[in-house]
């Protein structure tokens, strides 16, 4: 999804997220994700500097704030793949952000869709991209 997303709009920044998992061998740090140490991501947690993060079995992952903030501040949307935990602490670092659910197919958005902006189904990948990438030129995606 995210690479069909990104095809079809060009303009827009995937988040590198970080984390402390080794890296796999196809993996490039600064591409796929920024791999840190445990000290380094503990050092930048503490210092405010991650927009969300979590623990994932033994691993942390977070998303840097400030080139989020950069990317937005230049009028560029930005995709962020986040758990609904994510979601939740991007909502209130950023009350401002506007936060799309991409539920499961049969899942209306009930769940946790209320905590969202908009919800679009990935029952076709093709149709749900294109559903996100019309709403990201669109005003109500545009922080405000």
């Amino acid at each position: 999804m995210t690479a069909l997303v990104r095809a079809r709009s060009p303009g827009l920044w995937r988040a590198v997220p970080m984390t402390t998992r080794p890296r796999r061998h196809h993996e490039v740090d600064g591409v796929h994700y920024r791999f840190v140490d445990r000290a380094e991501f503990a050092r930048l947690l503490e210092a405010g500097q991650l927009l969300e993060w979590s623990d994932i079995g033994a691993y942390r992952y977070g998303t840097p704030r400030e080139p989020v903030r950069n990317w937005l501040s230049a009028g560029r949307p930005v995709l962020l793949t986040i758990d609904l935990r994510g979601a939740r602490q991007v909502r209130a670092a950023m009350p401002e952000a506007r936060l799309v659910y991409l539920a499961p197919p049969g899942d209306d958005g009930r769940a946790a869709g209320p905590e969202f902006d908009v919800t679009i189904v990935n029952d076709v990948v093709e149709r749900a991209a294109d559903e996100l990438v019309g709403l990201l030129g669109s005003s109500s995606l545009t922080p405000t």
